[in-house]
């Protein structure tokens, strides 16, 4: 019993022996570092780091010391350069934070627009930790203009779980979501960006789109009119107001639209040529033809093919001259029977005619029954007057034979400002129809301010 204190005291000093082996062998093995600087204010560091990197151009704790100085300072190109020589450094560097030193490399790069190395250092920064905002958010940002849009809507989210007030995170999230056409989770980010700097006028501009995107043409309506003004977003503004108002048969409030859109002083050309061609083509639908010839001649010298402007100039020349032609092509469904009515009335000379019946079919035609009472025969005629310049086909023409059947009429005559295919032609060959294209139409419209004098069809 009385050996076993020496045991005890044997054991525990064995102990102790092994222990300190471990710990100087560990201590031995860890990498040999200068000391910290401890300088107090940045003149200090600056010279003591410099000395220092005299010595070891790569020496890391001057290298940390000089590169929180000049960051601190926003000397984005010092900084920067600091942190490229840290990011050769760091790896297999235990003492260095990876995370700290790519984020720092990445965010004077993207300060300096140098934005495949401000990529490059904030994915290594996002693999070394997910949760970081400022990693997130300026890795979004650059998504964004990469258009890697689902990976800018990844990280941006991640980064408002951290901070969800912050502006242009919210902006940025809100416009990704746009482009990739989630148009009602980009509006939830566009209002809170707007909310968060309601000078957001982009913000503002992308929610009017998202909310016509949505068919919510009152909202939308209501945000383009407040930018229509703007003197960068003003233009495309009343490029918006005055489509929708136009899709909506609003004519005198689009020409107002694109009116506001014309005064601005710069406007890009594209934006400039495409308000030009929609006010016209409003001005049309208000029959003021001098005033969309007049658009459509400026579009074209600017661009001589743009969409269909050869075709329609072509087209309203010729109506700008004869106010009988706009009236049977594009006035208001009154105008156009009273016109025919007309033609009707002066289609044969010196003859009886009374008119029976009148039916209109969705504004594209108007069919008269008229008794004609002359000289030599006595007949119900149907008159089919076709309120168009294109090509009328054989199935306008069948429907018409059917229509001349059912009403018991003797013979038809079908009028256009157009002309009628060859298949058209061939149907009425064996028939009591007479068609009458453009040529023939113009005639008899120019006679009709003569008094109703001219001779078309002998008696």
């Amino acid at each position: 019993m009385d050996l076993l204190p020496v045991v005890v005291a044997v054991i525990f000093l064995a102990l102790v022996i092994l222990m300190g082996g471990f710990l100087f062998g560990k201590n031995r093995n860890k990498p040999k570092r200068g000391k910290k600087l401890k300088a107090k204010d940045h003149s200090q560091i600056l010279k003591e780091a410099n000395r220092r990197l005299a010595q070891n151009p790569k020496d890391p704790d001057a290298l940390m010391a000089l590169g929180d100085v000049y960051y601190g300072e926003q000397a984005w190109e010092k900084a920067y350069k600091i942190y490229e020589t840290l990011m050769d450094v760091v790896t297999g560097n235990p003492e260095l934070d990876e995370f700290f030193v790519s984020r720092r490399y990445g965010l004077c790069a993207l300060r300096l627009n140098r934005t495949e190395e401000a990529y490059k250092g904030l994915v290594l920064a996002h693999s070394a930790k997910q949760d970081d905002f400022e990693t997130n958010y300026n890795l979004g940002y650059l998504e964004f203009q990469r258009r890697q849009y689902d990976k800018a809507i990844l990280h941006l989210k991640a980064a408002l779980r951290q901070n969800s007030e912050h502006a242009l995170c919210q902006r940025y999230l809100g416009h990704a979501l746009f482009k990739v056409k989630n148009y009602k989770e980009s509006l939830v980010s566009l209002r809170k960006a707007v909310d968060l700097a309601p000078d957001d006028k982009e913000s503002l501009f992308a929610m009017g789109e998202c909310y016509h995107e949505l068919g919510q043409e009152d909202q939308a309506i209501r945000l383009f009119s407040h930018l229509r003004t703007d003197s960068s977003l003003g233009p495309s503004a009343a490029l918006f107001a005055g489509t929708i108002h136009l899709n909506q048969r609003q004519y005198q409030k689009a020409i107002l639209d694109f009116e506001i859109g014309l005064k601005h002083p710069e406007i890009k050309v594209e934006v400039l040529v495409e308000i030009k061609y929609r006010l016209a083509a409003a001005y049309l639908k208000e029959q003021e033809i001098a005033k969309a010839v007049a658009l459509l001649y400026e579009i074209q010298q600017i661009y001589p093919n743009y969409k269909d402007v050869p075709t329609q100039l072509s087209r309203y020349r010729e109506l700008n001259s004869n106010r009988n032609l706009q009236v049977f092509l594009l006035s208001p469904t009154s105008d156009f029977i009273t016109l025919c009515r007309k033609i009707t009335m002066s289609f044969f000379p010196k003859a009886k005619i009374k008119i029976t019946d009148i039916s209109v079919q969705r504004n594209d035609w108007a069919d008269i029954l008229a008794e004609v009472d002359t000289s030599r025969w006595s007949e119900v005629v149907l008159f089919r007057l076709i309120r168009t310049t294109g090509t009328v086909g054989e199935l306008v023409l069948r429907d018409f034979h059917a229509r001349i059947k059912d009403l018991r009429a003797g013979k038809g005559y079908c009028l256009t400002a157009g002309t009628f295919s060859d298949e058209a032609k061939k149907f009425v060959e064996a028939r009591l129809i007479d068609l009458m294209e453009k040529d023939k139409l113009m005639g008899l419209l120019n006679v009709i301010d003569h008094n109703q004098k001219a001779v078309l069809i002998e008696d």
